[in-house]
Parts: C-alpha cells; structure tokens; sequence
C-alpha cells in the first residue's frame, strides 16, 4: 500500500477541465526530464498520467490534483480526485471494445500502480524507474 503522506519534494499542479490537459502534460514532462527520467520513459509517464486524468475529466466531478518526485530510485506521480475506487488487474478490453483501455494500458506501462482511498476520493500512485 502506498504511503499517502506528502512529500515534501513533490511538485503538483491542480486540473478541472479538458483545456488544462495539455499543460498537465507539459508540467509532468518537465518535471520528469528534470527528475532524471529518460526520454522514452517520459513519454510512457505523459501517457499513463494523460490517460488518468482524462478518466478524472469524463468519470468524476471537481477535476483533481497531480503530484510528481522522485524517491529511492523511481520518479512517483500520484492522481488525486475525487473519484471512486479503480478497476486494476483487468484484462485488455477487446480490440473491438469502444472504450475500456484507458487502465490497463497505464497497468502495462508503468513499473508499479496502486490505487487507496484518500479522504474525498482516490488516489492513483504509478512509479517508474529512473
């Protein structure tokens, strides 16, 4: 289970609709590279986190609340909002399925994902090694 304490390294940033996607993105990337995040493995990380709070904007009210560090070895990035629990440990959906792939990819592409429930919601922790 994850440590849901803040740290007092993590840098965050807040979203609340589609148009602050695109600087939710940039922020998480920039910060990555300045953590020591390899190019290729930023590009994994904008996608996880582009996937999460994309799932904030269209399941959840009140947008929500990122925060990104490095700690022990691994660059850490948690989504908070205020959503329920998630469905990890799914299979793939279907290449048919509409929708559904959002999760699972962001399963598949980070080193490690944990999901806890945080007073007023849920926070998704994802870490990637440096």
């Amino acid at each position: 289970m994850p440590d849901q304490q803040q740290n007092s390294d993590a840098d965050g940033m807040g979203y609340t609709e589609p148009d602050d996607l695109r600087t939710v993105r940039t922020f998480v990337a920039e910060r990555a590279l300045a953590l020591g995040l390899p190019p290729a493995r930023i590009e994994l990380l904008t996608l996880a986190v582009s996937e999460l709070t994309t799932n904030t904007l269209q399941h959840t009210g009140g947008g929500g609340h990122i925060r990104v560090w490095a700690e022990n070895g691994r660059l850490v990035c948690d989504v908070v909002d205020g959503g329920g629990a998630r469905p990890f440990g799914r299979a793939m959906p279907s290449a048919e399925a509409i929708r559904g792939r959002g999760l699972a990819i962001v399963e598949r592409i980070c080193d490690e994902v944990y999901t806890t429930a945080v007073p007023g919601g849920t926070m998704v922790r994802i870490c990637l090694d440096l």
